[in-house]
């Protein structure tokens, strides 16, 4: 018969195991890519067990998988929680762009973006991890979407200007995170003169960012 607080510590154990795994497998990959992940290398960097992290996750895909999932987290409780103090539209909007200003900029992870490292990775290779990096990037894009569109509530802009909107938002991140890898600080200034151009005047909170 199973000994019930044992098996549950052990639960426990495997979940901290695998957290503390997939969070350091987070900052390898925003640097080198979901690919060069390896149960090697992970038990080198953090001095456990190779057996331990294949018994943790049993394939290599299964591991990139969590450790998608737990950039997801971690991205969600850094930038989009933060911001939902915010009202919505261009508030909540602006604080969305000033989270991830702080989440690239900090970095949060040693490689800045962490989809803008592993989409290019996965773009063009269907399966499991494409399918989870593209719907989150999507989440993300709709949270952009929803805010904008609060924002603008009441003007005459199409559906397609606000996805049209959106796109020029998402190139604009994606050139920030380039620039501030490049050391191009002025990348953030640029996106905020980007969003500033997006929303409508707001003479109260011109000086919010």
């Amino acid at each position: 018969m199973t000994d019930a607080p044992s098996s549950d510590r052990r639960r426990q154990r495997g979940a901290r195991s695998r957290q503390i795994i997939t969070r350091h497998a987070v900052d390898v990959a925003s640097l080198d890519g979901l690919g060069c992940l390896s149960f090697g290398r992970l038990a080198d960097d953090l001095d456990i067990s190779k057996a331990g992290i294949q018994t943790l996750f049993r394939t290599k895909q299964n591991l990139q998988l969590c450790t998608v999932e737990t950039a997801r987290e971690v991205f969600v409780d850094a930038v989009i929680r933060p911001a939902q103090e915010a009202p919505e539209g261009a508030p909540r909007l602006r604080a969305l762009l000033e989270q991830w200003i702080a989440y690239v900029a900090q970095p949060l992870f040693p490689g800045g973006c962490f989809w803008n490292a592993n989409l290019a990775e996965f773009d063009s290779h269907p399966g499991p991890i494409r399918d989870v990096l593209v719907q989150q990037r999507h989440d993300w894009l709709a949270i952009l979407a929803r805010q904008l569109e609060h924002a603008v509530a009441g003007r005459p802009l199409p559906e397609t200007d606000i996805d049209l909107a959106v796109f020029q938002l998402d190139a604009a991140l994606n050139a920030t995170n380039t620039a501030l890898r490049l050391g191009e600080s002025d990348g953030v200034e640029k996106l905020r003169r980007v969003l500033d151009g997006l929303l409508p005047p707001n003479p109260t909170s011109a000086n919010v960012l």
